[in-house]
């Protein structure tokens, strides 16, 4: 109707004189045509079809094979299509790549054995696993340090804390140092036998001179799977509550302030710092509760 003419005058009534006489609306017009029309892909067309476009890739890939490389990736695929006027966009090409196997040839990752983290990181007693782990606080004078804590797995008690310049693997052992001398016994061979260290991959810890260590104490090394920080979870946690409660809010000059500064924050953690796991005690009084209970068993 909108495109008849009108006698009168000569013109056509058009959509919207007929959709105010008819008292509709026109976005109701445009929508019934767009139910009729047929679906197709939105966009500008394609100059080439997808198998047109294969066919030049192909040509793209075969050429530089006689130029002596064994396979290309989307990316150079796709500027080698520009240099020869065929415009595509790149996620075009790598998905076309993709579902012919035309991509480049990838070196495959070493077998790994399991990853998943199904287990309990939790012992029954104190003593029984130990975490470790490091990062990293900035000083005003001196630059960046390196932080490395201990951490009972069953009290959550930090056991030992340093801070230090180089973050070598003798002074990754500090913490671990400090933990034995003072929950399990003085620094002598076979003196921590029964205790396990959950550690990540870092050169400190898979050091020959850090693992000797544990080896002279009695320590059995266990360290957790690669790319799992939760196999590590329980010195991840403290590290996250050093650095809300300490690392992130405090600021100091040298690296031996900071230094002390952690040692004061381990005994205030131990002491003060409930958890919920223990039913809202500290770790310290979560260690006692333990002890208590073994000598009323006995």
């Amino acid at each position: 109707m909108s495109r008849k003419v009108s006698l009168s005058t000569g013109k056509r009534y058009g959509i919207a004189r007929v959709c105010w006489v008819w008292g509709c609306a026109r976005s109701t017009v445009y929508a019934r045509r767009a139910d009729r029309a047929p679906a197709r892909k939105r966009g500008p067309k394609t100059a080439l079809s997808d198998a047109d476009l294969l066919t030049v890739i192909s040509q793209v890939l075969a050429r530089a094979e006689t130029l002596g490389f064994r396979g290309e990736g989307h990316r150079k695929v796709w500027a080698r299509l520009r240099q020869r006027r065929v415009r595509t966009s790149k996620r075009r090409v790598l998905r076309i790549m993709r579902e012919h196997a035309l991509l480049a040839p990838q070196r495959l990752s070493a077998a790994r054995g399991p990853r998943v983290h199904d287990g309990t990181l939790i012992p029954k007693a104190p003593n029984a696993m130990w975490g470790t782990d490091a990062t990293s606080a900035g000083t005003r004078l001196e630059g960046y340090a390196w932080v490395f804590i201990t951490i009972d797995h069953y009290t959550g008690e930090c056991v030992g804390i340093h801070a230090a310049k180089p973050g070598t693997r003798f002074e990754a052992l500090e913490p671990i140092r400090q933990g034995v001398s003072e929950y399990v016994g003085t620094l002598a061979a076979d003196t921590a036998r029964g205790l396990v260290l959950r550690h990540d991959h870092g050169s400190q810890y898979v050091a020959d001179a850090f693992q000797d260590e544990l080896a002279f104490l009695g320590i059995a090394s266990e360290p957790s799977f690669v790319r799992s920080p939760e196999g590590n979870g329980v010195a991840e946690r403290f590290i996250r509550t050093l650095k809300e409660q300490l690392l992130w809010v405090e600021h100091y000059d040298t690296v031996e302030a900071l230094r002390l500064a952690l040692l004061d924050f381990k005994q205030r953690y131990n002491r003060s710092w409930i958890l919920e796991r223990h039913g809202y005690m500290t770790p310290s009084q979560a260690r006692a509760n333990w002890f208590a209970t073994q000598t009323e068993a006995a």
